[in-house]
């Protein structure tokens, strides 16, 4: 079971929240306000990659949109004075097509620093694929990134790569593992993010589960 669900909509409800958090009972409203979460939540992840943004989270109401980031690097979205807030907010308008209904809609922001990056998922994905992308080998990079979460406090964690690892001929896929990760007790925070690494041979997936 722990090998076919996905370890954050297992617990959904119980230990995680909705990562957009709303409700529209006309279904026109409710289409175009889940696409237009989808395409933010891109956009932003693109535009601010080099602050590791490791999640949006957006929450709505009547003509107000609540957009809270999480980033390692909290500084550089906000620059000085808080001169990128404004750009921010700009971006976000820009990114809802709501058909001219946009003009009216209040865009609250907030930037939350995520304190223990080794214990976020999304972060230690992110950071393998850039090191395998530069061209690091990759046992050294997947070793040093486990020591460095069971470090920050983890009591486990896990590492799939699957490719054309070190540019081989054919994929395979290789699991990495420290400590214990409980995939099927719902109870545990599992944290779990998956990060695509485009090296000179081809894509290679990375997965990583953390177990707080």
């Amino acid at each position: 079971m722990g090998q076919k669900v996905h370890p954050k909509g297992l617990r959904l409800g119980v230990i995680y929240n909705w990562d957009s958090r709303w409700f529209f009972s006309q279904k026109k409203l409710f289409r175009e306000s889940l696409i237009a979460d989808i395409n933010v939540r891109k956009s932003l992840m693109q535009k601010f990659h080099f602050a590791s943004i490791t999640q949006v989270d957006i929450e709505r109401a009547i003509k107000k949109l609540t957009v809270i980031l999480y980033s390692v690097k909290p500084g550089m979205i906000i620059g000085r004075g808080g001169k990128g807030l404004e750009e921010v907010k700009k971006f976000i308008l820009l990114g809802i097509n709501h058909k001219g209904k946009s003009k009216d809609l209040k865009v609250d922001l907030r930037i939350e620093p995520v304190k223990k990056p080794f214990l976020n998922s999304y972060y230690v994905a992110q950071t393998i694929a850039d090191k395998l992308v530069r061209g690091f080998p990759h046992r050294a990079v997947v070793h040093n990134s486990m020591n460095k979460v069971i470090e920050a406090g983890g009591k486990g964690v896990k590492i799939q790569l699957g490719g054309r690892i070190n540019g081989a001929e054919i994929s395979r896929r290789e699991k990495y593992f420290q400590g214990t990760i409980p995939t099927s007790t719902i109870r545990e925070d599992v944290e779990f993010a998956k990060y695509p690494a485009l090296t000179k041979s081809g894509y290679i997936g990375v997965k990583v589960w953390i177990c707080k």
